[in-house]
Order: structure tokens, then sequence, then C-alpha cells
């Protein structure tokens, strides 16, 4: 069965479930590496500091068209770098939230071994600066 060369790991986040721990197979697992990648840090993990996504970098950005550029850079970049069970179809960058100090980054990816194509809306927020 070839689709078990996408792999089973530990649910994230990591979670019980009858005292064992939850896994995600095949294709969940993917989506959550996906998660897991975007919600790294570069340098975040001490024995792989180039391990991540460089998004964190723009958290105290001005949420307008700059920085959704650059978040929309950075995702890509992480993804096709650190998940290569996939290619990435499409990444877009767009403010929400009342005070504009949410960007969602809208993700559209195929996953390679089956031809399955996913999309998934990564949620990073701006932290404004005090003024």
């Amino acid at each position: 069965m070839p689709v078990q060369v996408l792999g089973v790991g530990w649910e994230f986040p990591v979670a019980l479930k009858d005292e064992r721990i939850r896994v995600a197979r095949y294709e969940a697992c993917v989506r959550q590496s996906i998660f897991l990648i975007l919600s790294t840090a570069k340098g975040e993990r001490v024995m792989r500091p180039d391990f991540g996504c460089g998004l964190h970098d723009l958290v105290f950005s001005v949420n307008g068209p700059s920085t959704q550029g650059m978040a929309e850079f950075h995702v890509r970049e992480a993804l096709e770098k650190w998940e290569p069970r996939i290619d990435v179809m499409r990444v877009q960058a767009s403010g929400a939230g009342g005070y504009g100090e949410q960007l969602l980054i809208e993700i559209d990816y195929r996953v390679r071994l089956t031809d399955n194509r996913f999309n998934l809306v990564y949620p990073f927020y701006l932290d404004r600066p005090l003024t």
C-alpha cells in the first residue's frame, strides 16, 4: 500500500486517547506537518536551528501589502524546503480581523504520492507595537 509512505506520526498538538498517544495518518500527517513547520520559528529548535519558517520575523510588522507578500514568501520557502511530500500550488496572505492584527494565509498544495489536492488556512497574528 503506497500511501503508507506518507507516514504516521504523533498528532499535533500531542494528545492522549485511551492512555495512548494519538497519531495522525497519511495525508492528515502531512497536514499536521505543515502546521508544525509554520508554527516553528527559525532558531527555536536547538539541535536544528534552520528548521521552521521565517514568518515569525514579521510579528511586529504592519498588516499591509508588503507584510502579506513577505508572509507568502516565507511560507512558500519553508514548505518547499521542509515538506518534500507536497507541491505548493498557491500561497496567498490577506488581512483579517477588525484591527488588522491577523493574517490569514491560504495554502493550496498537492500531495505528490496520491495527487490529491488540499487547501488549508493558517492564521498568523501580528502584535502591533505600543505607540
